[in-house]
């Protein structure tokens, strides 16, 4: 390969002392203290001079006026574009493969255009971030993003560019059919940054390949095909082991590995119903996988911001891989091989922004190929911002307004250019959070190329041993280091086939099977420097077993200890003592964390950075301690119950606490979040939520206080534990806190006040359970204490279930007993948010399920304004939310959910019984907050904190014409084997919403708005399925047959129930159950677009047939394909009810010039001003 001439940037002589990441992990030099945070925001100043600077001049930034002079004159003129509004695409709901990383970069691009004075137009439905807030952007639009609204909103605004970069797969490809509809050209939009051209090249891969080709890098031998004989074909070509990708999706959806024509035919068949094209390459598997992330400007300046490595060999998709930064194991020849090839075919494809490129490198030799270039922000975009401090969304938003990287400033210093390569003195581990237990014992555990991760955590030490046993912690809090957490029966297999717990079975061939390095690398292929250094961690376990009691610990094995990551809870398990005998030892040995700062330049020079971490690697702060601010708990980790919504509580207590004049401290560890960006609170600790870090950090910045009720239920577990060890926790009292989370102590306290509930009992055995169930008759509601989500909540309708789900439950929480409810069937579920002061109520929302109670409410589809709740239902709901707040003392905010049963006598009231309170923030309240036009965290944060408290407003008491409807976001086609139905275990992992003028807008909207919704086309077929005692069954059937749909289904007994109908008549198609093509042919030849299954409960097993019609809507859904499925009765009449208004209106037909549906206004339009 030729040797690549980099173009030198002129005025930068420090640039290329950092082109390599420090290698060795030092401590910093002694330096100044430095002088205190000030409140403002950290975001970066335009560069200007006091000399006339002409406008549109490049400028140097540069603290020297000549220096800043003479740049004017040399630094090469790149027209800017002349834009004064841009539309940024947004990603839509959280999903497996696009999740909150996307909810970061976009709102720091909103930054950069706020600060360059651009109107910024947002469409994104997802009404849980940070980004749809109006302090980021002048209009936001909770639309779905297809080509047709995001066309609707273009058309309404008029914006004079668009982003597409932003917003993950979801805007890029949004934006190249757009571009081919010829919507931008007629409607003169720009498009800023990279061209449409490199897009189209980067996602498809044939011209992928040739574009690579062209300038000589190495890409994986492949081949394009379009149908399964095309990728048999190839793969005889190219010769098994291949790996197949699909086009134009994310996160490696319906890519894979075939061993054998057998699992290719499969294999492709799944994948060319998610995508036009695939490709067939030759296997790779064990080789390493390594990204680049690389940052260039239109002046051709560019740089390489970081690069990271994967602990798993190639095989694993990087989302579900633990990720290093930078790499460990290469060779600085290696390094600078690769660093060269990314700014090679940066320039070539002409990415104008941020990019990321990843490699695969055959470990014993130096032959590499490129696997994929993704041409927009990314999640290991996002990531290589949290390592590095280097804000890639801000920089390629500035870029794609006509900067250049000389001249704007480094973020984080302030003091040194953009036109650098950070250099870290520490390194960073990234571990995915998988909540695959969270669904039907059927999904399938193995990761592969196709991604399955939730979420992802950052931990941050100055070896590889404190940062992994940091990130396992930070995962699960169960986890308290590097353990065997699982006893696979087939080792071996678990070691070679990654499972989502591989990390857990090396440990257990470690410690239990005492398997060697050199075993375990043969099995897993992962590099033994990362073997060996787990082999450390290993070895000081066996260190402190051996020492066997707390009191023989010295200060020279304690000190190794904790600097090999190693949490007091771990020590105290290995020695058999108790964390607070732990703590207090390592304190009377003078071991204490040290705090660091991230500052991009690894010390080199004096920078006043406010991104801060602990550890023991070290021998001073870098910090002085003399803000004393008030700490905020973040939520940690996004997994299936605790996502993004909590982050905008974070993000939107910290700010209010700003404005009060009163200094923060953040605590969180999720890279993908805006609440982890360092321009968002006073100091930011990115740190681990457990109780011993939270007491480290409080100590030493000697802290006002800690907000525990914004993070979701991590920061509450804790609670209790940090007021007893005399922390001031703001807000409400941590007894009232743990009162209300057992289950037992809140009955008891709902019945002294005289608040329904459903009849419960508290039991410690399965007997007494099977008592209370024969008294009160099935189905009853299994619930433990101190739980998210539902974790092991179970609905049970027969005794010979009950033992089984006893079980599960029990072993959630071991320490407290069971709370067994009578459980309320064909009853409706209502939320109430409320926010209180010392006990009084000052504010409430009650939004209404659609789905009656039965599924989580996580789940479940919420309305605001209700829809059919009575204004007598409604003062009762305020009356109980004003009794809870003062039976509990509530300074802060909280969330009850209660069952409404209608009255049995005529006159008499309606049953109201509240089955749960939590006493913190729930994941509704960004969507009442947003739906009402009032801030809920904003009046809770004055409450908790008890300053300038405002007065109690009765929101709900204001008339409103528009009606909002939350839907949640499913990732079942990720989830082989998922069984997609909801239960009281939530199992979704985003939500949407969306504004109508009626629920069935609003709803439409919404649904619409879920990743990869497709509305079926007229006349096609409907597949009718499941219980058909159902009432709504009937009138779903006969809508759907009078709106000219075609009916089939697969039962007879549905068959005849559908015939009975008058009017109806429907089809019954034999139904393959476990031939996947077979079934995708069945659909195909009956123009099948739509599945309408209406089962009681969850499949029993892979063949049982509601489970398989279920299942095939997983088989199909993607982001550009998929069939639509409705197993809700509730939902599938409302579904049905609003494709009857919207047929008439055109609802079904592609995007038309002048015709705006009614639904297309911004938020402010809805709400009457910019709330």
């Amino acid at each position: 390969m030729s040797p690549l001439r980099l173009q030198q940037v002129w005025g930068i002589a420090q640039v290329h002392r950092h082109a390599r990441y420090s290698r060795f992990f030092h401590v910093s030099r002694l330096r100044c203290a430095p002088t205190p945070t000030k409140p403002a925001h950290a975001v970066a100043r335009a560069a200007v001079g006091s000399y006339g600077q002409q406008e549109g001049d490049h400028v140097l930034n540069s603290p020297s006026e000549l220096a800043r002079k003479i740049s004017a004159k040399v630094l090469p003129k790149i027209p800017r574009p002349d834009v004064r509004k841009v539309l940024i695409v947004g990603s839509g709901g959280l999903s497996i493969g696009q999740a909150g990383e996307f909810d970061y970069s976009g709102s720091q691009a909103l930054k950069a255009l706020r600060e360059e004075g651009i109107d910024a137009v947002l469409i994104n439905p997802n009404i849980a971030t940070w980004q749809t807030s109006h302090q980021l952007a002048s209009e936001v639009y909770f639309l779905p993003i297809t080509p047709d609204y995001v066309a609707y909103v273009l058309e309404k605004e008029r914006p004079d560019g668009i982003l597409l970069t932003f917003g993950g797969q979801s805007a890029l490809n949004v934006g190249i059919e757009l571009d081919k509809m010829g919507i931008l050209e007629r409607l003169g939009v720009k498009v800023l940054g990279t061209p449409i051209r490199t897009l189209e090249v980067s996602e498809d891969r044939d011209l992928f390949v040739q574009a690579l080709k062209e300038i000589d890098i190495p890409v994986a031998q492949s081949t394009a095909v379009s149908s399964v004989n095309d990728a048999l074909a190839a793969a005889e070509r190219i010769g098994y082991p291949v790996i197949l990708r699909s086009a134009f999706t994310l996160g490696g959806l319906g890519s894979g590995f075939a061993n054998n024509p057998e699992e290719l035919r499969d294999l492709s068949a799944k994948s060319l119903s998610l995508s036009p094209q695939v490709l067939i390459e030759r296997s790779m598997r064990g080789w390493k996988e390594l990204e680049y992330e690389v940052v260039r400007d239109a002046a051709d300046n560019t740089i390489i911001c970081c690069n990271m490595e994967n602990f798993d060999p190639l095989g694993t998709h990087t989302g579900d891989s633990i990720v290093v930064a930078p790499s460990q194991t290469l060779p600085d020849d290696e390094y600078h091989m690769l660093r060269s090839a990314a700014l090679k075919v940066i320039r070539h494809l002409g990415v104008v922004g941020e990019c990321n490129i990843q490699y695969a490198l055959n470990p014993t030799s130096r032959e590499y190929c490129v696997i994929e270039v993704n041409a927009r922000l990314s999640r290991s975009s996002a990531l290589a911002s949290k390592a590095t401090g280097y804000p890639l969304a801000y920089t390629a938003a500035k870029i794609a307004l006509g900067h250049t990287l000389p001249e704007l400033p480094n973020a984080v210093t302030k003091t040194t250019t953009a036109c650098f390569e950070p250099s870290l003195d520490y390194i960073v581990t990234k571990i995915p959070k998988w909540d695959l237990a969270k669904f039907s014992a059927q999904v399938n555990r193995e990761v592969g190329s196709a991604m399955k991760s939730v979420g992802e955590v950052m931990a941050i030490g100055r070896t590889f041993e404190e940062s992994l046993q940091k990130a396992i912690r930070q995962v699960d809090p169960r986890w308290k280091g590097f353990e065997a957490y699982i006893q696979p029966e087939d080792l071996d297999r678990a070691l070679s086939h990654p499972t989502d717990m591989r990390l857990f079975a090396i440990a257990y061939a470690i410690f239990n099977k005492k398997y060697t390095v050199d075993r375990i690398h043969d099995l897993t292929k992962i590099d033994k420097w990362f073997l060996y250094k787990i082999d450390n961690i290993v070895q000081t376990v066996y260190a402190l077993k051996e020492v066997g009691s707390l009191e023989k610990i010295d200060h020279e094995l304690m000190q190794r200890a904790k600097r090999m990551g190693f949490s007091d809870p771990h020590i105290a398990d290995l020695v058999s003592s108790r964390e607070d005998a732990v703590r207090a030892h390592r304190k009377s040995l003078g071991i204490t964390p040290f705090v660091k700062r991230i500052d991009t330049l690894a010390a080199e020079y004096p920078a006043h950075t406010n991104y801060l971490y602990t550890t023991y690697n070290a021998s001073e702060h870098d910090v002085t301690f003399d803000e004393h601010g008030t700490m905020v708990l973040g939520s940690g980790v996004y997994r299936i119950g605790s996502s993004v919504e909590f982050d905008w509580c974070a993000v939107t207590c910290a700010r209010k606490l700003r404005e009060m004049g009163q200094r923060t401290i953040m605590v969180n560890y999720n890279p993908e979040t805006v609440s982890t960006d360092f321009d968002e609170a006073d100091r930011l600790y990115f740190e681990e939520l457990g109780y011993e870090r939270v007491m480290d950090i409080y100590e030493l910045e000697q802290a006002q206080g800690v907000i525990v009720s914004v993070g979701g239920q991590l920061p509450q577990n804790i609670a209790l534990r940090l007021k007893q060890n005399n922390v001031n926790v703001l807000g409400t009292d941590p007894e009232k806190i743990d009162n209300a989370e057992d289950r037992h102590k809140f009955s008891s306290i709902l019945d002294s006040i005289g608040v329904d509930q459903p009849q419960w009992a508290e039991v410690s055995s399965v007997n007494a359970a099977k008592a209370f169930a024969q008294k009160v008759g099935y189905p009853v509601l299994i619930r433990p204490s101190y739980v998210l989500s539902g974790a092991a909540m179970n609905v049970v309708y027969e005794e010979s279930a009950l033992e089984y789900n006893l079980s599960a439950a029990a072993s959630v929480s071991p320490l407290h007993p069971v709370v067994i409810t009578k459980f309320i069937d064909g009853a409706q579920e209502i939320d109430v948010d409320a926010v209180a002061h010392q006990g009084k109520l000052l504010l409430h929302a009650v939004s209404e399920h659609v789905e009656n109670a039965g599924v989580h409410s996580g789940d479940a589809t919420l309305v605001l304004p209700p829809f059919s709740l009575t204004e007598h239902d409604m003062t009762r709901l305020k009356e109980i939310a004003e009794k809870v707040a003062i039976a509990f003392d509530i300074s802060g905010p909280f969330n009850m959910q209660v069952i409404r049963k209608a009255a049995e006598e005529p006159g008499q009231d309606a049953q109201l019984k509240v089955i749960e309170c939590n006493l913190r923030a729930s994941r509704s309240f960004p969507f009442v907050s947003k739906v009402l036009g009032h801030n809920f965290i904003d009046t809770a944060t004055a409450a908790i904190v008890g300053q300038n408290v405002p007065e109690p407003v009765d929101a709900m008491a204001e008339k409103r014409d528009y009606t909002a409807v939350k839907v949640a976001q499913f990732s079942w086609t990720r989830l082989g084997g998922a069984d997609p139905f909801l239960g009281v275990e939530m199992a979704s992992t985003g939500e949407v919403a969306s504004f109508g003028k009626d629920i069935h807008e609003a709803y439409w909207a919404s649904l619409l708005s879920t990743t990869g919704f497709k509305i079926p086309r007229p006349n096609t077929g409907v597949l009718i399925g499941g219980d058909i005692k159902t009432p709504e069954m009937r009138t779903i059937a006969k809508t759907l047959f009078d709106l000219g749909f075609k009916l089939y289904c697969s039962s007879p007994a549905v068959e005849e129930f559908l015939k009975d109908i008058p009017y109806v008549s429907a089809k019954r198609i034999f139904f393959p159950t476990k031939d996947k093509r077979k079934l995708r042919e069945v659909f195909d030849e009956y123009d099948i677009e739509c599945v309408i299954n209406l089962a009681k409960g969850r499949g029993k097993d892979a063949t049982d047939e509601d489970y398989v019609a279920r299942r095939l809507f997983l088989f199909s859904n993607a982001v550009d394909f998929g069939l639509p499925l409705l197993n809700n009765p509730r939902c599938a009449q409302l579904f049905v009810e609003a494709l009857a208004q919207k047929i008439p209106q055109g609802g079904l037909r592609k995007y038309t010039e002048g015709r705006i549906p009614t639904e297309v206004r911004s938020w402010r339009k809805f709400v009457g001003k910019r709330a």
